[in-house]
């Protein structure tokens, strides 16, 4: 077999730099390569762009474009297909899931229960019933096939202990799932009372054969069988996602509760100043960015919220070491998290990582914070804050106008 022999000093002079005894290395001397294959110029896959308004170059993956004709051709995205709607006509049974849903609104916590009873309901062809009177659309959303409110208002848990009672003498309910929280724990031992059932409490994971908690100080671990009874911690399970459930309401006839030892209870609102940062609802916090803590402050009353500040703040002596949040201060579980000139360390995104809303002020479109943030303005938090509290006082101020208003009406309606 007779093959072409190569002829290396030939390919040298083919590529030697004119007027020079040195050989040529560019890419552009071979482009075809010394076998026919194309040769890749990665130089030419990536175009730089500044970032606007400053000198810095964009090095992220958008800015990768096509080498002349070697890079494959882009796809085109798929279309993202709508949620599937589940529907469950006939259930074999249900699984009863009792969220606390404060506000009429469900939590973290909540969405959890209601993904570890669509697990146990999904095993053998049972239904999820949701007792909440939470918005429809929200419970479909995290799995609820069926919805029934049960016909106790305010804070009475021996009434809402005695409906639940009578929910379970009275529909196929072959589990019944409750929160591990203040509210929900208080309910589930109440519940057992009542009815007898054994309660397995603080359960840490739950699959549809077998349900698992910590014992003896976290030293042995407690399985079996999941119960009727039982109470979930939080983050022991995963939320529904995906598929879309019916919420179906549900007609039941309950009995009349009987007058229970509480006569009459009033939620008094403590004073968002004073709540711990673990307690807090809603924390605006300053960073770095912020010089006028005067206005900063006023802003916080003016939102009816608990202040809090980034470590850099708290280490300059401008606000207490107990205000500071992150992972070296407190980690926080609030519903909403307004951060005004904070970056966003990892130890202060360690702190917020359980906030369920974050509304970020920075005026570094890069900042983590602003990744992180549900709603990110880009702009200078300390412009940001009087505009802010002006806009708070008008509608204060409205507020008021309409109120005094509506008193003269009545005012005059009583004298006609």
């Amino acid at each position: 077999m007779s093959r072409v022999r190569r002829d290396p000093r030939g390919e040298r002079s083919r590529h030697q730099v004119e007027g020079a005894v040195r050989p040529r290395f560019d890419l552009a001397a071979a482009p075809s390569g010394l076998h026919g294959r194309a040769r890749r110029d990665p130089r030419t896959e990536f175009r730089l762009a500044q970032v606007p308004g400053t000198a810095r170059l964009r090095l992220d993956r958008t800015q990768r474009v096509a080498a002349l004709d070697l890079a494959p051709a882009p796809r085109a995205p798929e279309p993202q297909a709508g949620a599937r709607l589940v529907a469950i006509p006939e259930p074999a049974f249900l699984v009863a899931a009792v969220p606390d849903a404060p506000g009429g609104r469900l939590t973290p916590h909540d969405r959890q229960l209601l993904g570890a009873a669509r697990l146990l309901a999904d095993a053998g062809g049972g239904a999820v019933l949701a007792l909440a009177g939470a918005p429809a659309d929200e419970l479909a959303s995290a799995g609820a096939d069926r919805v029934l409110a049960l016909p106790v208002t305010g804070y009475d848990p021996e009434a809402r202990a005695m409906a639940l009672q009578a929910v379970l003498a009275g529909l196929d309910v072959r589990h019944v799932l409750l929160p591990e929280s203040p509210e929900g724990g208080d309910l589930a031992r109440r519940l057992a009372a009542l009815t007898g059932e054994p309660l397995f409490a603080g359960a840490e994971s739950l699959t549809a054969r077998a349900v698992t908690r910590p014992t003896a100080g976290r030293r042995t671990e407690q399985r079996m069988a999941p119960p009727r009874l039982l109470t979930l911690a939080a983050d022991a399970a995963a939320p529904h996602a995906g598929s879309l459930h019916e919420a179906l309401e549900v007609a039941f006839a309950f009995p009349p509760l009987p007058p229970g030892a509480i006569l009459s209870a009033d939620d008094v609102p403590a004073d968002p100043s004073r709540v711990p940062l673990a307690e807090a609802d809603f924390v605006v916090s300053a960073g770095n960015g912020i010089t006028d803590f005067a206005s900063f402050h006023d802003l916080v009353e003016a939102l009816h919220a608990t202040p809090g500040a980034s470590r850099v703040v708290c280490d300059a002596g401008l606000m207490p070491r107990a205000a500071q949040v992150g992972a070296s201060g407190t980690v926080l579980e609030a519903r909403c998290y307004f951060a005004l000139g904070i970056a966003g360390a990892p130890q202060h995104l360690q702190g917020v990582a359980r906030c369920e809303h974050v509304v970020a002020v920075n005026t570094d479109l890069h900042a983590a914070m602003i990744e992180r943030a549900g709603l990110a303005i880009v702009a200078d938090a300390q412009k940001l804050m009087p505009a802010l509290l002006s806009l708070l006082a008008e509608k204060a101020a409205d507020a008021e106008t309409h109120d005094a208003g509506a008193g003269e009406s009545d005012m005059e309606a009583v004298d006609a």
